[in-house]
């Protein structure tokens, strides 16, 4: 698999006129903390293969902040995805385990010709 510059994975379809259906496809995506199953830089190369964009900070385009382990609680990114949700954004804060079976479903591949 080729990377860029950035250490960020490129993921190529072989064929540029499919679309990846899967609950991560084009949604924006947070990790805050250390998950107990992989490291972070893992986790978001898992979720680019399911067609997930990754994020930074939490943002009003956040879809989802998947919250590791912090040892002094609630991180700020997790704190600031519970505000946004408050707020009526739709943001969806889920647990390691969760990420980690979403990853595993098995991702459809539709030809734009079906879309």
């Amino acid at each position: 698999m080729n990377t860029n510059k950035d250490n960020n994975d490129i993921i190529f379809l072989t064929n540029l006129t499919e679309r990846i259906m899967h609950p991560f496809y084009n949604k924006q995506i947070v990790f805050t903390g250390a998950l107990s199953t992989m490291t972070r830089a893992e986790a978001a190369k898992k979720a680019r293969a399911c067609g997930g964009l990754m994020q930074g900070a939490v943002t009003k385009d956040t879809a989802f902040v998947i919250p590791g382990h912090n040892r002094r609680g609630k991180s700020t990114k997790h704190l600031k995805a519970e505000q946004l949700i408050q707020l009526g954004y739709d943001i969806q804060i889920i647990a390691e385990d969760d990420f980690i079976w979403l990853i595993s479903m098995q991702k459809e591949y539709i030809p734009s010709s079906l879309q």
